[in-house]
């Protein structure tokens, strides 16, 4: 035979090969589709079929009030829904455990402004793209408190005090939301302060063991200690329900809004399905009486936004908060 026959030959065969190996490579395609796709929704459908775990990532109110949601959610879901503690950078420790977990809605985060200040402070290496809103629940409210005894009434009184010498702040810590809203407040009152974190302590102890001269907290965290702490006022565009009598930072002259959002937020890629069943159980307890009992008694400001609104909510914050952190000398 000659080299040209068997170079026709050859090429025929090759051709042959190639030919069943692509229809054999469409069809294994074509079953992977057909398994993958019903399989993906029947996940989501059957949401939730085992226990939910809600990273926390900070004690106090927000531990307390991030359990009467988790309560609330199970009741909807019919699974439990655990609140599990995971603090530790900020926030950092319990934003990587999230991150790092499979996206099909069983690992969800109580998060807050804190995914801003965390990632933009350096402690982490991603950003809120990292997850996919679920739904706001509500905020916090800072509150500028002092004591008793110091004769400052309002933040007039305060700021007057402030330019005779440099006063020391408490705040949660470097970089922290309470840090962001001080210096936004002060910045506004024309005044500069030496900000001490509280460490191990706490605002109240901390501020009537004379450490710090002034202390931005939740407003829970003073209310028992009425007799010996003044709230001087708080930062949102409208008063407190818990501390009613207290008025703003606006009503007193000075053009400040700094709140805490908090909500929940799921590994980036959860199916939509599993999303909206996640921020309908948070709707309904929100919503519910309890919650809002429950709510009040801790300061805390019941708010549902869904999942796209809660989304622009976060984006927006995280760019706000890249420029004070910024202008602070604190973004990394």
């Amino acid at each position: 035979m000659c080299p040209s026959s068997t170079n026709k030959q050859e090429t025929k065969v090759i051709q042959k090969i190639t030919s069943a190996l692509r229809i054999r490579s469409l069809q294994f395609a074509a079953i992977a589709v057909v398994s993958v796709s019903p399989w993906s929704s029947t996940l989501a459908n059957d949401f939730p079929k085992q226990a939910v775990e809600m990273t926390v990532l900070f004690g106090g109110s927000s531990a307390t009030i991030a359990q009467v949601l988790a309560d609330g959610m199970s009741k909807q879901l019919k699974v439990p829904v655990a609140a599990v503690s995971r603090t530790g950078g900020g926030g950092a420790a319990g934003y990587s455990f999230v991150k790092s977990s499979p996206p099909n809605g069983y690992n969800i985060v109580w998060n807050s402004n804190s995914i801003n200040t965390t990632f933009h402070g350096g402690n982490i290496p991603f950003d809120y793209r990292s997850f996919d809103p679920v739904a706001q629940a509500g905020m916090e409210v800072p509150a500028l408190a002092v004591r008793s005894d110091s004769g400052w009434k309002t933040l007039a009184d305060v700021a007057a005090a402030g330019k005779k010498q440099k006063l020391k702040v408490g705040i949660s810590g470097r970089g922290s939301f309470t840090h962001l809203a001080s210096a936004s407040l002060f910045k506004k009152m024309g005044i500069e302060v030496i900000y001490v974190p509280y460490g191990t302590g706490s605002a109240p102890v901390e501020l009537l063991g004379g450490r710090v001269d002034a202390a931005l907290q939740w407003p829970s965290q003073f209310t028992a200690m009425a007799d010996k702490i003044h709230i001087v006022a708080v930062t949102s565009d409208k008063r407190v329900p818990l501390v009613p009598h207290v008025p703003t930072a606006k009503e007193q002259g000075f053009d400040v809004n700094m709140v805490m959002w908090r909500g929940i937020a799921v590994p980036a890629g959860t199916p939509k399905e599993v999303i909206a069943r996640l921020q309908n159980a948070i709707q309904v307890t929100v919503e519910s009486t309890e919650f809002k009992i429950q709510s009040a008694k801790l300061g805390f400001e019941p708010e549902y936004l869904p999942s796209a609104a809660f989304g622009k909510v976060v984006a927006e914050d995280d760019a706000e908060y890249a420029k004070l952190m910024t202008e602070l000398g604190l973004k990394k």
